[in-house]
């Protein structure tokens, strides 16, 4: 295969780059824009940019003067603007040329805080739903020049012409889509009228839409942002905060914040969420900028640990991507981020003040978010870790209700470790905290913080066993023979055999066993399995005298003062694995597979030995 003959440009000569329009609209509906939706709102935010740099010409113009008109009857879209329009100039160099905007021209940095865009792009995701622009404008900054019509088309050819004045009376620009057959999903007049509304609902500028039914436009935003409004009380404003909260996220929320941040023009409400959410889920927020809808998905406004709230804000500095449907991550949005987590810390810090019913609602709804907060802020911890809830052997209770009565705190280092002891200690009179669920042991070690008298330790195991009373000497004597057997029978688990009495008597038998001590002898067998090997040596240098597992028998419980007393010694053995098997269950632990086949085995066995003795 040979490749044609391709003529070449004297060295160093400048060549330009030949432009596939439609592969280039493909590219922006497949990867810049997430839907075809957004041409709608492309359309009226230039409207809006345009009515910008209007207001700069006619600072003295009436507030309503200029304003923006949506026409839609099935067979176009039209948006109509009172902006600052071109001239036949403007449009050779901002519609004609792919990837240059009139805000790139000069002054950028300053322009940025006029204008919701800063891409030339824009106008091109018309061609998601049409395959032709129609553009009649008529510059307001130029009064004498003519009106400028552009006709852009799908296949990457344009066309140019002047008009007279009469064809355009007024500056503006008037935007004309003819919908292509497959775009009616984003182009009939009432998805274009629930559009219009979606993205424009909060804009400062008026917008009217018309359906061609003859009748008179129905106002896409006929009232300014809830928080821009005047409200008779404080109560009043509450609620209609509450109100427009609800409309927007579909709950009625527990309570609203407002937020507040003049330094880059930012305002909007906080709506903590009335139930509980998985711990890290974050919710998109709505993000408004200059009243333009940018995303109802912007996770990064707010911290991660913030998943209480969903938030609706308009602001004025922040910056869009190049889609404008999310936001770019710069030093404005990390300072946005950091303030308006303060306001969070400061309405927490407001409700523990002042309305401690707020508070409980809040709190039992939302206390994972509240710990993970107080992790590292120490203003929160102060205030909130008394009133933060925490299972106890009081079952669930505050740590201040629970410091009350229990003046040391002992506090488990995992789930399984408190479900072990849970009863016996509560029983034996012990204040123990589980500490196993996530941020729970840190905090509860930091109790001493805000209640000084109060001390926190970590549970031994040998602290618990100090609290059952050992059995009489006679009693431990006659015990022996089974007490023998039980500890050979349970050797493969490296656990240890003892009698004790305690309460609750119902309670036959307790397995202290802890999660690290498994792993230690589970590395500890290893070891062995390897001795001699480079494994070997590796494992042997980490091996630890493994502390072994200890299953203590209740004398209190009928059971077990039934089980001691048996002299068949494989009865005695399988009575002991049935034991040990009922106490690792309680335990709720994950089994392993010897301790599964253990408890199978022992049932079978106890049940063949009962139908035995039956016949």
């Amino acid at each position: 295969m040979t490749l044609p003959d391709i003529p070449l440009s004297p060295a160093g000569a400048d060549r330009t780059f030949q432009v596939d329009l439609r592969g280039l609209v493909d590219l922006l509906s497949h990867h810049l824009y997430s839907s075809p939706r957004v041409y709608l709102r492309e359309l009226m935010q230039n409207a809006v940019d345009a009515l910008t740099a209007r207001r700069r010409l006619e600072p003295a113009a009436p507030a309503d003067a200029f304003g923006i008109r949506l026409y839609a009857d099935g067979s176009v879209v039209r948006v109509e603007d009172d902006g600052v329009g071109l001239t036949e100039g403007d449009v050779h160099t901002f519609l004609a040329t792919i990837g240059r905007s009139s805000k790139r021209v000069e002054k950028i940095a300053e322009q940025r805080a006029d204008f919701i865009g800063q891409f030339g792009i824009g106008l091109l995701s018309c061609f998601l739903v049409a395959d032709e622009i129609h553009v009649l404008s008529r510059s307001a900054a130029t009064p004498e020049a003519p009106a400028v019509e552009w006709r852009g088309r799908g296949d990457g050819s344009y066309t140019v012409r002047t008009l007279p004045a009469s064809a355009r009376p007024r500056p503006g620009t008037t935007v004309t889509l003819t919908p292509r057959a497959d775009a009616g999903e984003w182009t009939r007049p009432a998805q274009v009228h629930t559009l219009a509304r979606h993205f424009g609902s909060l804009l400062r500028h008026p917008v009217a839409f018309d359906d061609g039914t003859g009748g008179p436009g129905a106002p896409v935003n006929p009232e300014p942002a809830p928080w821009a409004r005047t409200y008779p009380t404080p109560g009043a404003r509450s609620r209609a905060l509450a109100a427009y909260g609800a409309e927007v996220f579909g709950f009625t929320p527990l309570d609203t914040i407002e937020l507040d941040l003049p330094a880059v023009g930012l305002k909007g409400i906080a709506c903590v969420l009335p139930e509980a959410v998985p711990a890290g889920r974050r919710h998109g927020h709505r993000v408004h900028v200059k009243g333009m809808l940018l995303s109802e998905q912007a996770e990064e406004i707010l911290p991660e640990w913030a998943f209480f709230v969903r938030c609706v804000v308009d602001a004025e500095s922040l910056r869009p991507t190049a889609s404008r449907e999310s936001l770019y991550e710069d030093d404005t949005l990390a300072a946005v981020r950091d303030a308006l987590a303060e306001r969070l810390r400061a309405w927490i810090a407001r409700a523990a003040a002042s309305d401690p019913d707020l508070l409980a609602r809040f709190l039992q709804a939302h206390h994972l978010a509240v710990k993970s907060l107080a992790v590292h802020d120490d203003e929160i911890l102060r205030m909130l870790l008394p009133w933060l809830p925490f299972e106890t052997t009081d079952g669930h209770s505050t740590l201040d209700e629970f410091a009350r009565t229990h003046r040391t705190v002992l506090v488990t280092s995992s789930v399984e470790e408190f479900r072990q002891v849970a009863a016996i200690a509560s029983a034996a009179g012990l204040g123990v905290v589980n500490g196993g669920y996530t941020y729970d042991r840190e905090l509860v070690h930091r109790l001493p913080e805000i209640r000084p008298e109060v001390s926190v330790a970590d549970l031994d195991p040998a602290t618990l066993t100090a609290h059952l009373d050992p059995v009489d000497r006679e009693t431990e004597l006659a015990a022996a023979a089974y007490l023998a057997l039980a500890r050979d029978a349970l050797a493969v688990f490296d656990c240890d055999v003892a009698l004790r009495t305690f309460q609750p008597a119902s309670a036959p038998a307790l397995l202290m066993d802890s999660r690290e001590a498994r792993h230690e002898r589970t590395r500890s067998q290893l070891a062995r399995e390897q001795e001699g090997g480079v494994w070997g040596d590796i494992l042997g240098a980490l091996r630890q005298e493994a502390p072994r597992a200890q299953l203590i028998l209740n004398q209190l419980n009928p059971l077990v003062r039934t089980a001691v007393a048996i002299d068949e010694p494989e009865l005695a053995r399988t009575s002991a694995e049935a034991l040990y098997g009922q106490a690792a269950m309680l335990s709720r632990r994950p089994l392993r597979p010897a301790e599964s086949s253990l408890i199978n085995r022992s049932f079978l066995d106890l049940l063949a030995h009962a139908l035995r003795k039956d016949s």
